[in-house]
């Protein structure tokens, strides 16, 4: 293997969407589905090289992620686990903002995800790591990857990035302060929403605390405190101050994969050598692309059509 831009690892499932109530037995439409791998599409789309790494079953699941993966441009390393099942997760549309999911993941071949997966990616190297605080919920042996890659990858010089993306299914917020928190020393960039946080604070501060938990996390080493704020847009905290991007305005359709695509685009932007300002402008405009159209991340733009929505970028102002 050679070298990438972005290395990423997780757990991809197979995501039957409903438009509707589930219980009135809606059609269902099926989508390959992962924190990580829809950043991994997102940065592809914008011609930067990546490489996820999981495991999925042998079984047509599976090969539904392995192809949808591979048609996107996702350099993977795949493990094919003939024992277990891949992940599925039925989403509820139940309205434009609204989405509830329904896991069967649990004993999942994703969820196996080890130390010795990893260990010839980060050897290959990368620019970036990037992992979200999804993949440590899954299983003891999945923490203990996550904390050896973040530690990995930090001494051999990555950019470590990370998302917290709690998810209040998988874990409580005490299990995934005991996880986070100390990952989070290792990271050049940490993305979270305003009320998630803290979850990377040795103390709980809750959304009314931002501001505080940021100075903690850049006095302990990282490099940039990035803030998702929703419709209001997003907010960096570096040591020169604090920078605000607004959301551009577009129709919602489908909030889920907005924060995913976010990330993309921020991650996007610093590759290409973009300032703060620069990086939470791509941010909003894919995360834009993401709750106009249908999807994770089958609306995200190539590199040719981010201008299409530049009418609506919004600018970015420094405090």
């Amino acid at each position: 293997m050679t070298s990438v831009d972005v290395l990423t690892f997780g757990e991809t499932m197979v995501s039957l969407r409903s438009d509707g109530p589930l219980a009135q037995g809606r059609a269902l439409a099926m989508h390959a589905a992962g924190a990580e791998s829809n950043v991994a599409v997102g940065l592809a789309r914008l011609g930067h090289s990546v490489r996820w790494a999981g495991r999925v079953g042998r079984d047509p699941h599976g090969d539904f992620i392995e192809r949808a993966l591979r048609a996107e441009g996702v350099d993977l390393v795949l493990a094919r686990d003939g024992g277990r099942h891949t992940g599925v997760m039925f989403l509820e549309r139940r309205t434009a903002d609204v989405s509830r999911a329904f896991y069967y993941r649990r004993g999942s071949a994703g969820s196996r995800i080890s130390r010795p997966d990893l260990e010839e990616p980060l050897a290959d190297g990368a620019k970036v790591l990037h992992l979200t605080g999804i993949t440590p919920s899954l299983s003891p042996q999945a923490l203990a990857a996550f904390a050896f890659a973040a530690e990995t990858a930090a001494a051999r010089g990555m950019l470590v990035s990370l998302d917290v993306n709690y998810r209040a299914k998988l874990w409580s917020r005490e299990k995934a302060r005991a996880a986070l928190a100390p990952v989070a020393r290792h990271a050049g960039v940490v993305i979270a929403s305003d009320d998630e946080l803290d979850l990377l604070s040795a103390q709980p501060r809750g959304a009314d605390g931002v501001a505080g938990t940021a100075a903690e996390l850049l006095e302990t080493g990282v490099r940039e405190v990035v803030v998702k704020l929703g419709a209001r847009g997003a907010a960096a905290y570096t040591a020169d101050g604090t920078t605000h991007a607004d959301a551009v305005a577009v129709e919602v359709v489908d909030t889920v994969g907005a924060g995913d695509a976010f990330v993309a685009g921020y991650l996007s932007a610093f590759l290409d050598g973009g300032d703060v300002a620069a990086r939470l402008r791509r941010g909003a405009v894919l995360g834009a692309f993401a709750v106009s159209t249908a999807g994770d991340w089958e609306g995200l733009p190539r590199r040719d059509e981010l201008a299409l929505l530049d009418a609506l970028t919004p600018g970015c102002t420094d405090r």
